[in-house]
């Protein structure tokens, strides 16, 4: 099973768009578990973490994610502003495991 963290400034702007995310996995049969949190509990769950997305508002912290966690297997991107602006939960959902 893969484990999501979607994080932002508060974590609190990302928690509908996980709600949205974990339907349409329930809808596809996809198993992963999926948690909102703010950048700064991050390292906290970074062992329990298989995929990073960053919500658009700190896309400006991407490369320094990118460099400490992806040697460490975890694969980091930036939410699409569109899909994130339009609680695209589907989208991104697709998108971060593909």
């Amino acid at each position: 099973m893969k484990q999501i963290t979607l994080i932002c400034a508060a974590g609190m702007s990302t928690s509908m768009l996980v709600e949205r995310m974990k339907q349409a996995a329930n809808q596809k049969g996809i198993e992963v578990e999926i948690r909102a949190i703010a950048n700064s509990e991050f390292k906290k769950y970074a062992d329990q973490t298989d995929i990073l997305l960053l919500g658009p508002q700190i896309s400006y912290m991407f490369d320094e994610f990118k460099s400490q966690y992806e040697p460490k297997g975890i694969k980091v991107n930036v939410i699409n502003s569109v899909d994130y602006g339009m609680m695209n939960g589907e989208k991104v959902l697709l998108e971060a495991i593909a």
